[in-house]
């Protein structure tokens, strides 16, 4: 009985917070309240994880929804086919093939068999060394190779190798190959252009790619197609101003010379005189766009529009046509050019030969730098450097094409008398052959420029009028003496056509030195003479031989390249001369 008593004394002892024990290990220091308040927060985490699971699973479950896709749905690119580029004509220059690039998930390829790795080699136009190397690697998606024919890939998906896989796309075929690309260009791997008017008209030519929403299993494969995101619209076709004809005659009569004359490279243009349209423009070394495994800078190189060059005696026509304008001289006004040199300060100036006497109509004719001295020299420097520029020297073309130059023509306070004499013939000054070719419009027209166009024109455009056009009547007179009997391009007659025109032979810089056998061989001319259709210029660089001067080579490079031309578009013969004379040591221009 008494042990029981002292129980519930201790009990109702606890009750009123009294110690039931005097032990201090026993003793409960802190109060009841907090355990309650723990337990409650405990209670209340559980209840909030409750709510936001049946929130995120039940009533708002589009954040889960959103991170479940992110890892099964993928978004495919769907290609756009880039605009096909023809010519005047119609042709094809460029076209978008379907081809397919070949991936693979290495892990799987590998357990494929030997004999089944080395025929898929063989099929990518690999080594099996290659093959194996592009396949060891940690990465679960690698390509194989890209752009590879649908006859190829029909080879390999019967191969049956897991883990293998294709991806369509576009591939760029160029039907006229190394003819046409230096005017077409070409595009790489992505379908983006990279040179010429594949370049220039990029935005034209990709069009927009759309995209679509699948669902791919582990592997990469697709399993479901969810639907379309965005359609794909192909590019707009481009019609080139070039006519396929005579690009191909241009082409061919510039490599023939190339390689006839041992020449370093050369160059050729075709214009229309009435509309400014480029017919053609061609190149040599070129390349085959369609196979670019192997290419240099010397191929690549757009020469037309890119390389600049001293166009040596083509200039005179410019400075004799300002004399004529502002009526310092007429075509019979006489110069004394004997003894065959002058000196201007503390330098001579030269003639290949001593002629005398010689009106301007002969001084062009002849090709004399004593002469062209002489009438440039009066001259005041702004003026000459006025019809430099309103000729389109030194000034940045604005014709679309990718890497045009705009050559230099120097400021006309810092002219010295000597300087001014040497841009009267060519030297001191550059220009590229295009701008060269644009130059002689206002020659072959009634004194005025147009604007160039590589695309085909509906319009006629409006000129800028440069000279007079009496004076381009003169001019036009003087240039069809140079290309007879007693002038520097005797070999420039074309049978059956009346043709002008003016040859150009400036020395090549070297190390800041003008080189003694190093030469650039120019010829631009006019055909036919009675009716302007065409301007054709032809540039030889570096022309290995005895006779590099622009009356050997490029002279005849441009009768081959006009009478082809002429007959090809059709023009009427303007002359009943069909037998040429040639002398047998015609006239050289003046360096």
């Amino acid at each position: 009985m008494k042990r029981g008593g002292n129980g519930v004394n201790s009990r109702v002892a606890a009750s009123k917070g009294v110690s039931f024990s005097k032990s201090p290990v026993l003793a409960v220091s802190l109060p009841t309240w907090r355990s309650r308040v723990v337990l409650f927060v405990l209670f209340a985490a559980f209840a909030a994880l409750a709510v936001r699971a049946l929130w995120l699973q039940g009533i708002s479950n589009e954040f889960l929804q959103k991170q479940g896709k992110s890892r099964y749905e993928r978004t495919i690119e769907l290609p756009a086919t880039r605009g096909k580029i023809m010519d005047r004509n119609g042709q094809v220059l460029a076209s978008s093939l379907p081809v397919k690039a070949v991936w693979a998930i290495p892990e799987d390829v590998l357990k494929s068999s030997p004999e089944k790795l080395a025929e898929l080699a063989r099929l990518l136009e690999m080594s099996n060394a290659e093959l194996r190397k592009k396949l060891d690697s940690d990465r679960t998606f690698v390509y194989l190779k890209r752009q590879v024919e649908m006859d190829v890939i029909a080879k390999i998906d019967k191969l049956d190798i897991a883990g293998l896989d294709t991806r369509k796309e576009y591939k760029r075929f160029y039907p006229q190959g190394e003819v046409m690309t230096h005017v077409v260009g070409f595009t790489n791997v992505e379908d983006t252009g990279q040179e010429s008017m594949e370049l220039a008209q990029q935005k034209t030519l990709q069009g927009a790619t759309g995209s679509r929403r699948v669902i791919k299993d582990r592997l990469g494969r697709i399993v479901e197609d969810v639907g379309l995101s965005k359609q794909p619209h192909d590019g707009k076709d481009l019609t080139l101003s070039v006519d396929s004809k005579l690009q191909y005659i241009a082409f061919s009569s510039i490599k023939e010379a190339v390689e006839k004359f041992n020449a370093k490279a050369g160059a050729a243009v075709v214009l229309d005189v009435k509309t400014g349209e480029v017919l053609a423009l061609a190149n040599y070394p070129t390349y085959n766009p369609n196979d670019r495994r192997v290419l240099t800078g010397e191929q690549l190189r757009n020469r037309v529009v890119t390389d600049t060059f001293e166009p040596g005696s083509t200039l005179k026509p410019f400075t004799v046509a300002l004399a004529l304008d502002t009526r310092r001289v007429t075509p019979d006004t006489m110069y004394e050019t004997a003894p065959g040199f002058m000196i201007i300060g503390d330098r001579r100036v030269r003639d290949m030969h001593t002629y005398g006497a010689l009106s301007v109509s002969k001084i062009i004719q002849k090709s004399s730098n004593i002469g062209m001295a002489k009438i440039a020299l009066p001259i005041p420097p702004q003026e000459m450097w006025e019809i430099f520029t309103k000729s389109g020297f030194g000034q940045q073309p604005k014709f679309g094409f990718p890497g045009a130059v705009a050559g230099r023509v120097r400021p006309y306070k810092s002219w010295k008398p000597i300087e001014q004499a040497n841009m009267a013939f060519g030297h001191g000054i550059s220009v590229s052959l295009l701008q060269l070719a644009r130059s002689y419009m206002i020659f072959a027209r009634d004194g005025d420029i147009i604007p160039l166009s590589f695309q085909k024109v509906t319009e006629p455009p409006v000129g800028q009028q440069v000279i007079t056009p009496q004076t381009a009547r003169q001019m036009r007179t003087m240039l069809e003496s140079v290309v007879g009997p007693e002038g520097t391009a005797s070999k420039a007659q074309v049978p059956g056509y009346r043709v002008g025109g003016k040859t150009g032979t400036a020395q090549k810089l070297i190390n800041g030195r003008y080189s003694n056998n190093r030469n650039v061989g120019s010829f631009v001319g006019i055909a036919p003479m009675s009716n302007p259709r065409f301007i054709i210029a032809v540039m030889l660089d570096d022309v290995s031989g005895v006779y590099r001067t622009g009356g050997w080579v490029a002279a005849p490079t441009f009768a081959a390249l006009a009478a082809n031309a002429l007959r090809a578009a059709n023009v009427p013969p303007d002359s009943t001369v069909t037998d040429i004379i040639i002398p047998e040591n015609p006239l050289e221009d003046s360096l």
